[in-house]
């Protein structure tokens, strides 16, 4: 870190935020600071600056942050290392160059680089008490992480992942068979020449790391990776409540419709990880252009963008924390982009990610399973290539957001209208349509007021429209609480209630 006075002066302009935080320390060094240390080293890391006052209640930037200085820089550095390198924290992640002097106006600033904390060594806490001294970073300042977030970091820590651990009173009656033979026929695909096609279901499971055996304790059953990828619904359900899929399909939406499409639990599918990803990865890609393309004498349809959106939804897979509470893998296509996202937030800082060459799967098992039939790049070179195809289109950059707030890690890939499958037209239909639903709904509410015993019949002669268009409307007007159905069909009155 090189600090000077022009960089400075820059981010004071910008305001205290979720990476710079501004402290007076004439004279010693703040009790504060430590919170902030182990906030910074939890979040994204961040920016400290002593000798710097803070008006709070000056709204003009400029004017905001009053340049004090530090009386004695020497004895602040000498406090600071000595209190670091003591028991007031778990871990010093810090270097000799990540701590600046700095001259500002002719006055001493003391500058405090604090990195993010690798996942191998979160969380970093304060005195001793890692339930009580862990603190995150957002908007507002640093806060106590609750119990939650904490056992989400300790989980973090551990660089073989969590999806391996031995899920008890779990076994091979909990596995859809349906769903193993489906992956199994792929996997011989891929691997025509595997010897773990010729062993028996238990013993493949077993080999891919779904099944564990522990000897010493005389235990055995399906691992979380083997339960979460290929189990049984119910099962799935019972032991991990806490987690849910969703898929939405917002694209080509007519009238009051919320979406077009959407796959959840409704007991029509077994509500595991592999079959998720089967059935909505066509969904995602369907409408993507497919430019004719020959090699040799076979057509490929199989485009980078396309590889780019199956790397994605493998990514949101792999980095899920399954464990979480309230936890949602949720994947959504919009008219204009593709999201995914998952719970858990990045285990690597967003800059490495983009740069690439690394990877840190939360559930390396799983993401081996998908790997073995063709899903998910080699090791940390994923997210570039996602860069690189989305660059080819001219649709936009992807984003990739960490959303503190809420756990939650999304990837956006804007996409062309056309690429959804929807034309100009559609749109200007869409929009019609949409006008054209909100001003029915007008005039059913004011036929409701001259006349409350009006019936579906009626309405839909004098609006000109379909009686199935009335009752989907009084449908939508029901649900929002706009006016309700007193009695039955026949003999019944409506009532507005807003």
């Amino acid at each position: 870190m090189n600090m000077d006075e022009k960089t400075i002066k820059e981010a004071l302009l910008k305001g205290e935020r979720v990476t710079l935080e501004c402290k007076m320390a004439k004279s010693e060094v703040p009790k504060e600071l430590w919170n902030t240390y182990s906030a910074f080293a939890n979040t994204i890391g961040g920016l400290i600056l002593l000798g710097i006052e803070e008006h709070r209640k000056e709204t003009d930037p400029a004017k905001r942050f009053e340049i004090i200085g530090v009386d004695n820089h020497q004895k602040i550095l000498t406090d600071f290392w000595n209190t670091i390198n003591s028991d007031k924290v778990n871990e010093n992640i810090l270097v000799e160059k990540d701590v600046e002097v700095v001259d500002l106006d002719g006055k001493k600033i003391v500058c405090i680089h604090v990195p993010m904390a690798d996942f191998r060594m979160k969380p970093i806490y304060l005195n001793g008490n890692v339930y009580k001294g862990t603190y995150r970073r957002n908007h507002e300042g640093d806060y106590h992480c609750t119990e939650r977030q904490v056992r989400a970091m300790i989980r973090d820590s551990f660089e073989d992942g969590n999806d391996g651990i031995l899920i008890e009173h779990y076994n091979m009656d909990d596995i859809d068979l349906d769903t193993l033979h489906r992956y199994r026929t792929l996997f011989r695909v891929w691997n025509n020449d595997h010897v773990w096609n010729e062993v028996d279901d238990k013993t493949f499971l077993r080999n891919l790391g779904g099944y564990i055996v522990n000897r010493e304790e005389g235990k055995e059953g399906l691992s979380m990776a083997g339960l979460m990828m290929f189990g049984k619904g119910l099962p799935i359900r019972e032991r991990f409540d806490n987690f849910r899929m969703d898929y939405l399909n917002f694209c080509n939406l007519i009238g009051e419709e919320r979406y077009s499409d959407r796959l959840t639990y409704d007991g029509r599918w077994e509500n595991n990880l592999y079959q998720f990803f089967s059935i909505v990865l066509p969904k995602m890609t369907f409408d993507l252009p497919r430019p004719f393309r020959m090699e040799g004498l076979q057509r490929v349809d199989d485009t980078p963008q396309h590889k780019a959106v199956r790397e994605a939804f493998t990514n949101s897979i792999i980095h899920a924390d399954l464990m979480m509470d309230a936890g949602i893998l949720r994947i959504e296509k919009h008219d204009d982009r593709l999201c995914f996202r998952n719970p858990g937030l990045l285990r690597l800082p967003i800059e490495q990610i983009y740069e690439g060459g690394n990877s840190k799967a939360r559930n390396p098992r799983i993401q081996n399973m998908l790997r073995m039939v063709g899903f998910g790049e080699n090791i940390g070179s994923g997210f570039p290539k996602i860069i690189a195809a989305w660059k080819e289109t001219g649709w936009g950059e992807p984003e990739l957001k960490n959303k503190i707030e809420v756990d939650e890690v999304e990837l956006v890939l804007p996409v062309s209208a056309k690429a959804n499958g929807i034309k100009d037209s559609q749109k200007s239909s869409q929009k019609s349509s949409q006008k054209s639903s909100q001003k029915s709904s007008q005039k059913i509410i004011e036929l409701i007021q001259e006349n409350p015993n009006v019936t579906t019949s009626e309405m839909a002669e004098k609006i000109g429209v379909t009686r199935r268009a009335i009752a989907k409307i009084t449908g939508a007007l029901q649900a929002e609480g706009v006016i309700r159905r007193v009695g039955p069909d026949k003999g019944g009155h409506w009532e507005i209630i807003k």
